[in-house]
């Protein structure tokens, strides 16, 4: 039941949530974001590496420039909620562990002045964050 709700979920402009079916539609209030990635796969390593992960509803998203990943980091605790771009306005936040997966496959790179540690996927830098002297 969950994936059938997860497959007619959309976002609006206004960031607000609906599932829309041919016959209805309905607002539905989400909290952070409507998904979790569970599990990461990859291929390849250091610049040629390809992150993949899978949602807790079965989708499976390769991050890249139209699926980019992302990192808000908590204001006043400077923890980091990363997220990654599943489909059209819908995201999914990285579960503890596999967040951990994925900054053990990163590395630093020098981009400007900034020293970043992050990782690659096909082909583009994705931050996880700046490393400071």
């Amino acid at each position: 039941m969950v994936c059938l709700f997860a497959s007619v979920l959309t976002r609006r402009e206004d960031g607000s949530y609906w599932l829309v079916t041919p016959a209805e539609e309905g607002r539905i209030e989400v909290e952070d974001v409507p998904f979790a990635a569970v599990e990461m796969f990859t291929s390849g390593s250091g610049r040629e590496l390809v992150v993949s992960f899978r949602t807790n509803v079965d989708e499976c998203v390769t991050v890249d420039a139209d699926h980019p990943l992302r990192i808000e980091t908590e204001h006043e605790t400077g923890e980091p909620s990363p997220y990654v771009l599943v489909r059209d306005g819908l995201e999914a936040r990285l579960t503890r562990s596999v967040y951990y997966e994925l900054v053990a496959k990163g590395f630093e790179e020098k981009i400007g002045e900034d020293v970043l540690y992050g990782i690659w996927s096909k082909g583009t830098f994705f931050p996880l964050g700046k490393l400071e002297d």
